[in-house]
């Protein structure tokens, strides 16, 4: 593994945006690709990197803007974590597990050359398959511990109306809102 590189195994064609697209472009270009990110590039420069994940993010915490007026570099996150061409396959594995991503762009003097996912590195090695499995259970302990850290902050405050649905009866503080029961799950 040490001798196989980065450029060796990575998909050389992927799929990308101008950063100005608006999310509903993004959102049809994924479906109708069945991918679940796109590259924000710019001159074949690497600007930023968004999933399915980040659009899910949007229409939640934006909703009552229209997706068609959301940019895709507004939710794309400011750092991006990248890999070199000339890198080992051995460091690719170390990066992924590390930042927990299924991806890592492949860049070489911000230009982008492709993309490195961990079925690339799978198809290559499939040897690897427990490592991996061992980063997603990562994941999903370090959520479940998060949402039951948001669990101590849900006190009931008082009867009112829920600020993310308008209906009256017993509130919840969540995320600094206060909402009923049926919304608690979604804020």
């Amino acid at each position: 593994m040490n001798k196989v590189l980065v450029s060796d195994i990575m998909t050389r064609q992927v799929t990308g945006v101008d950063p100005d697209t608006n999310l509903f472009e993004c959102a049809k270009k994924m479906v109708r690709g069945r991918i679940g990110s796109l590259l924000l590039v710019k001159n074949n420069i690497l600007e930023g990197f968004i999933s399915t994940q980040d659009i899910l993010w949007a229409i939640v915490k934006k909703s009552k803007e229209d997706l068609s007026k959301i940019k895709a570099s507004d939710i794309s996150p400011r750092k991006i974590i990248t890999i070199r061409p000339e890198a080992t396959l051995e460091e690719a594995v170390k990066k992924i597990r590390r930042f927990r991503f299924h991806k890592l762009p492949v860049v070489k003097n911000r230009e982008i050359l492709g993309l490195i996912t961990i079925r690339d590195i799978l198809n290559f090695y499939p040897e690897l398959n427990a490592q991996f499995k061992e980063v997603e259970s990562i994941k999903e302990e370090s959520e479940k511990i998060k949402r039951l850290e948001g669990a101590k902050d849900r006190i009931i405050v008082r009867d009112g109306i829920c600020e993310e649905c308008g209906e009256r009866g017993q509130l919840y503080r969540a995320n600094g809102m206060l909402v009923c029961s049926a919304c608690l799950s979604s804020v």
